[in-house]
Formats: C-alpha cells, structure tokens, sequence
C-alpha cells in the first residue's frame, strides 16, 4: 500500500480517536460512562443510530451480497421507516417518562425480575455474537494488506477496540459516530464517482445501468410470497419490520444511543432521521457492488477474490495444475464476454429490442459459465485446504477493487471508511454490553449497595470481558457464507422473542411475569428449532421470518397462558 494511504488512513483515524478522547476527559461516574450527559443533539443521535448499525461489515459484504445477487438485499430494509414511526409514537414516550439506563428495566416494573434478565441475557448472547463478527470483519482488510494470519489480525483488530471502548464510554461512542459516518457516507460516494470513471471510455452511467438491468442485477422488488426466498417485499415489510421494531426497540446497543438525546423530540427526530436517510444509504452501497459487478466485466477480475486460498491452491502439485487449466478456460470466456458486452451496448443504443434480447441470452449465459468456473475454483481450495478454508469469496470483492484499482490516497479515505464503521458499531455494541451486564445482572442481582465508582470500574471490566469474548467467537467468523446475512440471521434467532415480551408488556396488559416468561421459553425453543429444521433441509424458512415467528408466538402463548390461569393478574401499572 502506498506510503500516501497510510498517511490518509491513520491521520482519519487518529484524530477521531482523539477527538473522542478529548470530550470524555471528564467522564468520572457510572452515569457519564453508561449514559452520557443527555445532551445530544436530533443530528449526532440520527448519525449515532446509523453507525453503530453501518458496521464494517455493511461497506465490506454488502457491495460483495449486490455483485453475486444484484439489488434484492435492499428489500430487506423496506420495513425500516414504518418500524422508526412506530417506535417514535409508543416506545421512546415509555422510556423517557421511566428514565431508564437500559430497555429491560421496564420488563421489572411491568412483570418480574426474571422476566427483566431472561430479556437480557437473551440480548448479551445475541450481540455479543454479532460483535465478534464485527470485529473480524475489518480483519479480513488487514490480513489481506499485510498479508497476516487473520487469527492475528482479528486479535491486533479487537484489542485496539476494547482498549479505545473502555477509555470513553457511551460518550465517546456518540460523539465520534457522527464523525466516522460522515466520512463513511463520503467515502462510499466518492467510491461510486471513481467507479464510473474507471469503467473504459465510451461506457458511461447509463450504459452500466443498462447492462447491469439486462443481466438482472437492478431486480429491487420481488413481489412473490415465498416463505424460503430470504428477500422478498413481504420478508422485508413483515419479517423486516420486526427485526427492526425488536433491534431498534430493544436492543441496548440502539437504545443507549436515543437514551443521550436532550429530550425527546431530539431522539425522536434522530430516529426519523435514520429511518429517513438509511434506506438511500444502503441502496447506495448496494449500486456500489453493482458497478463494481459492470466495472469486472471490462477488468478481468480475480478468478477467485480471496488470494491467500489461491496461494494454498498453488502449493499443492495437483491442485496448481488443475487452476492452470481453468484460469486459461477463464481467460478465453473473458474475451468472449467482452465481446458480448459490447454488442449488447451496441444493441441497448440502437434501441434493437431483438438485439437485446439476443445479447442478454449471451450475457447470461457467459455469466452462468463464470459461475460454473468459480464454483471449481472453489471445490479445488477444499481439497488443498482438507475443507478448511472459507471458501466463500463475496465479502473480498469490494476491498479487491479498492486495493488494485483506486488511485493512491482514495485505497486509504476507504479503508477509514470501513475502519471508521468498524470502529463505531463495535465500540457501541461493547459498550451496550457491558451496560446491560451492569445495571440488568450484575447491580440488580448479583452485587448490590456499592458506591458510584465500585459500579464504573465494573463497567470497564465487563467491557474487557465482553471483548474477549467476542474476539473468541470472531476466530470462528469465517464459518458464514456472507457476514452481512450472519448478523441478521442470528439476531432473527432472538430478537423475535425479545420484541414480543416488550409487545406483550406494551400493549396486553392483563398478562402477567410468569405467562410471558413461559411463553418466551417455549418461542425462543420454536425458532430455534426451525431455523435448525431450515439448515438440514427438513423445511425451508428464510431468516428473516423468524422474527416474524418469534414475537407472534410469544404475544399468543402469553394470552393462552395467562387464560390458563399461570401466574397472577398483574396490578394495573402505569406505562
């Protein structure tokens, strides 16, 4: 990498560290630390929500997800404005009249204590998986860079957060999320710019929207009603609503973000804000992958994107003359394609639709002996490896991009890109951990009574402990095929049954702590069981019905349990 980049990349980085630093100088108490000040303004609490989710992970796996499967990921977030409406009218009203540190303290005051850490512990497994994989995610830029082992990488990555988490706090989350996503939102922009400049000359905006739309790479909306189809408009306006109700409801690590505002009308815009400017984000970094898809039908592309398994393919004998004989079957069927490319922008300018349909047949099934290709790239890394190594390749597709082919200093404005998102969402997933941890388990069951700084320096080590813990799950990150579908894939696993305690506690009111309780288990025990009946082929559920499931299940079975007589009619608890 050239000496430019790592100037670009470490001054970015470096002075949002600072700035952070700087701000909480000050920050000596549990509140300060867990909390903040609840001084934030709509604008830092908007652009604190959307970077503690735009993880790494969206700016390295999404573009990946849209250069495989096109556009059809952004159905996933359909759902999001009418999940940000919903919040604003019903919940945060709750949470700002009750003054709570956590969401799951509300749980207590409406059911039980038990109910209030099943809730809890049910978010610390959820997120504290997720944030190993948020961590390993910018290890795969490093080891790629450096040309490290990514073990180490993920270890060298994950310090760094801990350390920069436990310094700051809450505080330091916020204040510097609205740095690093203006830079995140700058760079993707400035990706787009550049990517429409590389493409050879002649081939223009809408050539490569042209050709990417013939080739079935524009398909945004899916209007079928397939319970196995991971993204349809329905998963995504009914399973997508959920998981958004249920992560941006109660999910400490977004809740603790709008819990900073200056009142209420500051979160409340905050949070329509993210509703607001998410959706165009996302498509954006979407049709980032779809162009870096056009740009690699000019530039041949890597046969397979992740380097390091070629190499392991071409220290075996056998296995390193077999990729010679595809890599020359892969040169051939790349001039063939390029030629194919250009009769279809000759067809798409003369507006020939017989041509064009002709030349998208052609393109079609080019690409379709592309992926035939791959695939036996693939299958060869497994014999070399002994099936050791992620073959799955997507989430390297965007970081080759901008590793061969960006000018010297924009490699290093995207890699803080990415650093920057890594940075905000784990530091902010750490930090809700560790406040969970605190205020739901540790102060209200476990040690009581202690003074002010007894509870701060156990902020600080929970901090650490959830760390290592995520640094230990993110060695083993590379068992997911794509890790922008493995956070939402386990988050759908519990987030359903969190949302419909908090359905139940908002909106049933004769339910009672142990009904709910009850009806929690026995859903969070159903979705589990699917999504393991979905994995070995018995049914097929996309992901994303999950939450769908789980919180229907709980919200009935309470109804069913407490009609049964389990557990007593609850007092009439104001709300």
């Amino acid at each position: 990498m050239h000496w430019l980049d790592w100037l670009v990349m470490l001054s970015t980085l470096g002075a949002i560290v600072l700035y952070g630093v700087y701000h909480t100088r000050n920050v000596k108490s549990v509140q300060s630390y867990l909390l903040g000040d609840r001084d934030l303004r709509w604008w830092t609490i908007g652009l604190s929500v959307m970077a503690t989710q735009a993880s790494a992970i969206t700016f390295l796996s999404t573009p990946g997800q849209a250069f495989e499967d096109g556009m059809r990921f952004a159905q996933f977030y359909f759902g999001l404005p009418i999940a940000m409406v919903f919040l604003c009218i019903f919940v945060l009203p709750i949470y700002y009249k009750l003054k709570v540190y956590t969401a799951y303290e509300y749980l207590e005051g409406r059911f039980d204590l038990r109910t209030r850490t099943l809730t809890a512990i049910l978010f610390l497994v959820q997120r504290g998986l997720a944030a190993g994989i948020t961590i390993y995610a910018p290890a795969i830029i490093l080891s790629t860079l450096l040309d490290w082992r990514l073990s180490w990488t993920v270890l060298a990555i994950g310090v760094i957060v801990i350390f920069y988490t436990v310094m700051g706090g809450t505080k330091a989350v916020s204040v510097t999320q609205k740095q690093q996503m203006i830079i995140i939102l700058t760079g993707m922009f400035v990706a787009a710019i550049i990517l429409l400049d590389q493409l050879p000359e002649g081939v223009g905006f809408t050539d490569a929207v042209g050709i990417a739309g013939k080739m079935g790479k524009l398909n945004v909306v899916d209007f079928s009603f397939d319970m196995s189809n991971r993204y349809t408009f329905w998963s995504g306006m009914l399973g997508g609503v959920f998981l958004f109700l249920s992560y941006f409801g109660t999910d400490q690590s977004q809740v603790q973000r709008y819990l900073s505002g200056k009142s209420l009308t500051e979160s409340r815009l905050g949070l329509l804000f993210n509703g607001i400017v998410k959706v165009p984000m996302q498509f954006l970094v979407l049709f980032v992958g779809i162009l870096v898809f056009v740009f690699f039908l000019f530039v041949k592309a890597p046969i397979h994107f992740n380097t390091a398994n070629l190499e392991i393919v071409k220290e075996n004998p056998t296995t390193a003359a077999q990729l010679a004989e595809l890599e020359t079957t892969y040169d051939a069927l790349f001039d063939e394609r390029q030629a194919a490319v250009g009769d279809m922008m000759n067809a798409l300018d003369s507006e020939d639709e017989v041509a064009i349909a002709s030349t998208s047949d052609r393109m079609n099934s080019l690409q379709e002996q592309d992926a035939a290709i791959r695939e036996e790239v693939r299958e060869l890394i497994n014999v070399a490896s002994n099936d050791t190594a992620k073959t799955k390749d997507t989430d390297y597709v965007f970081i080759t991009f901008v590793i061969r082919y960006l000018p010297a200093g924009l490699v290093g404005l995207l890699l803080a890109v990415i650093f920057s998102a890594a940075m905000s969402s784990t530091s902010s997933e750490l930090n809700a951990l560790a406040t969970t941890t605190v205020i739901d388990i540790y102060k209200r069951s476990i040690v009581k009574d202690k003074d002010d700084d007894h509870y701060l320096s156990a902020s600080k080590w929970f901090t650490i402990l959830w760390g290592c813990l995520a640094l230990v799950f993110a060695l083993y990150a590379d068992l997911f095929e794509n890790l922008i579908q493995a956070v939402n894939m386990i988050g759908s696993l519990v987030y359903g049954a969190i949302l419909g305690i908090f359905m139940v506690a908002f909106f049933q009111k004769r339910v009672g702590g142990l009904a709910v309780f009850l009806a929690a288990i026995v859903a969070e025990a159903a979705v589990i069981t699917i999504f393991y009946l979905d994995r070995i082929g018995t049914i097929e559920v996309a992901y994303l019905w999950l939450n769908l499931i789980g919180c229907g299940l709980v919200m009935v079975l309470a109804e069913i349990f407490q009609a049964m007589g389990i557990g007593k009619r609850p007092e009439p608890k104001a709300s």
